[in-house]
């Protein structure tokens, strides 16, 4: 680890100006978060061209995808923890070490997840209640996604080591680059532009997979050669049992937390289709279902678009909170989670109020469909409003996450969801026989959710390190 990069920034995070190194921390993280949301807003804008049911494809497959990566995502959260806190802590020979490790161990369980998930694909897009209509398109959309899991993974990984030791700005640059390939695929592949075939929804997902593969390998020939913070090499991806009995001590409840909340969408995705149909239905609507869901996956798409700016910052927050625990600062790190939530608060208070004054145009960018325009409609009544407060429950979360007490971030993300989201979603929707009660139900899980967050956050319990020190 090339500590003299790594000492100067170490040295602003713990006693720099809180918000102006938040912000110096931040602003790539947030560069990333945009150039991601770029990408999906163009497999969404491309897909709309072919029709609403391609459209909804991708839709279909991350919630799948989310659910078998949030399981590696768990332990690396916890290296995250320890390799930010050993920076702060100045063992950067231990943190090296850990990070080689950990990087192994996640290659390791996206090659299993990539083969799993290309076998159990149909059955799980089965289990989510996916329309006959649309399921052949995400079938092939999924399939392919799956396939390129192992590079998607170590591309995540790079990111989360280099985050750890405060360098934000070079992952920034190499996803810049896999997004704007993957924006000059996608049209080259999906309509067949040129010597290239035109493949449809299975070409956004082609293109996906090029893009994500050349990022992990630079990413990996950066690691390896020693050219950004961490170094890594063969002695220090040997597997390490003691830093993985800690790792699983760690990081099992944010696997359970995330692997949890991403299956909650899976369920989420079989109540939109199941509110959908009782609502078309009852009000003589065919396969209002996929209209349910096309108008979820733009708002989806649109709420990222806003959530890249909080979620660039609540990340920049976990950085400057791992070391700052680490070096024993716990007040200074109670400060930094608590600028960083009315930060949050604002941005996304600014954000509501301009995706409810231009949802038509909006909407009608991605897909001129007058049911869908009219279905966005009870987005902005019953839901817009609830998404200032899941910039303060985002803010926690990384908070505990960063601190290594992922138990308690497993605890309040599994009672958002499962204990308000979709409860709410599907009974407000059969009660109100309506959509509106769906978006409604939504909309109170992340007002509720905040509440009992940042309750807990209060109280102070996650203010202790994981680490041991010498």
């Amino acid at each position: 680890m090339r500590s003299e990069k790594v000492e100067r920034m170490r040295e602003q995070i713990l006693n720099g100006p809180i918000v102006k190194t938040l912000l110096i921390l931040a602003y790539p993280l947030i560069i990333n978060q945009l150039v991601q949301v770029l990408y999906n807003l163009t497999d969404t804008f491309w897909l709309g061209k072919l029709g609403r049911l391609e459209l909804s494809a991708p839709g279909t497959a991350w919630p799948l995808v989310w659910f078998f990566m949030s399981i590696g995502m768990g332990f690396a959260t916890a290296g995250f923890a320890f390799v930010s806190q050993y920076v702060g802590a100045k063992d950067y020979d231990r943190a090296n070490r850990y990070a080689g490790a950990l990087y192994s161990l996640m290659l390791l369980f996206a090659t299993a997840v990539g083969v799993s998930g290309v076998i159990l694909a149909p059955y799980l897009l089965r289990l989510m209640g996916v329309s006959d209509t649309i399921f052949p398109y995400a079938l092939r959309y999924t399939r392919v996604i799956f396939a390129g899991i192992p590079f998607s993974f170590t591309l995540f990984a790079f990111n989360f080591l280099l985050r750890a030791v405060g360098d934000t700005r070079t992952p920034v640059k190499i996803n810049i680059g896999t997004v704007l390939l993957n924006l000059v695929l996608d049209p080259f592949f999906i309509f067949g532009w040129g010597p290239f075939p035109q493949l449809g929804v299975v070409g956004a997902a082609v293109a996906t997979m090029l893009s994500n593969s050349l990022g992990s390998l630079i990413g990996g020939y950066l690691l390896f050669t020693g050219k950004v913070g961490i170094h890594l090499t063969p002695e220090t991806l040997k597997p390490d049992f003691h830093f993985y009995s800690r790792i699983f001590r760690v990081g099992l409840p944010s696997s359970i937390g995330s692997s949890t909340t991403a299956l909650g969408f899976v369920i989420l995705t079989r109540v939109i289709f199941t509110v959908g149909r009782l609502y078309g239905e009852a009000h003589g609507l065919p396969h209002y279902e996929d209209v349910a869901f096309a108008t979820y996956s733009i708002t989806n798409r649109l709420t990222n678009f806003m959530f890249a700016f909080s979620d660039g910052i609540s990340m920049a927050m976990g950085t400057m909170v791992g070391q700052s625990i680490g070096a024993g600062l716990y007040e200074r790190a109670k400060k930094i989670a608590e600028k960083t939530m009315l930060i949050n608060f604002a941005i996304l208070s600014a954000g509501t109020i301009l995706f409810a004054a231009f949802r038509v145009p909006i909407f009608r960018f991605f897909i001129n469909d007058p049911a869908i325009i009219a279905e966005s409609r009870k987005v902005v009544l019953y839901f817009s409003a609830s998404l200032p407060f899941f910039g303060i429950f985002s803010a926690v979360n990384n908070t505990f996450n960063s601190a290594g007490h992922t138990k308690k971030s497993m605890v309040i993300g599994m009672i958002r969801l499962w204990g308000i989201r979709l409860p709410l979603s599907y009974g407000l929707g059969v009660l109100m026989r309506d959509t509106a009660g769906m978006w409604l139900g939504m909309g109170l899980s992340n007002v509720l959710g905040a509440v009992i967050a940042l309750a807990w956050f209060l109280r102070g319990s996650w203010m202790r390190a994981i680490i041991e020190k010498h």
